[in-house]
């Protein structure tokens, strides 16, 4: 293998790598905390039967964030982006009292 090859194949490696890491990056999103303060104004909670039913008397256990129309993944997905939430994701199986039925 000449220089110039070895050169370009080192190259090549090394933008595939970044490519890689930032592809890697946004899959691993941060996630919600349920302790930020969107969060508790919101009643969201990882666990959709953890969901306070008397501040929340509405909610049931059927509604979960990947049932929810605002739900930015499949319906498999264990964590999915939210607009309500920017950037970071919720938990497929949570809940929050915006939750809205899936049309």
């Amino acid at each position: 293998m000449s220089n110039t090859n070895r050169r370009i194949f080192l190259m090549q490696l090394a933008a595939g790598s970044t490519v890689l890491a930032a592809a890697q990056a946004q899959a691993q999103a941060a996630r919600v905390d349920e302790k930020d303060p969107q969060a508790v104004a919101l009643g969201y909670v990882h666990d959709t039967a953890k969901a306070d039913n008397k501040k929340f008397p509405k909610h049931t256990k059927d509604q979960k964030c990947n049932n929810c129309a605002l739900f930015q993944g499949k319906a498999a997905d264990a964590w999915a982006g939210c607009p309500l939430f920017g950037v970071k994701q919720v938990a497929g199986g949570g809940w929050c009292s915006a939750w809205a039925k899936k049309a």
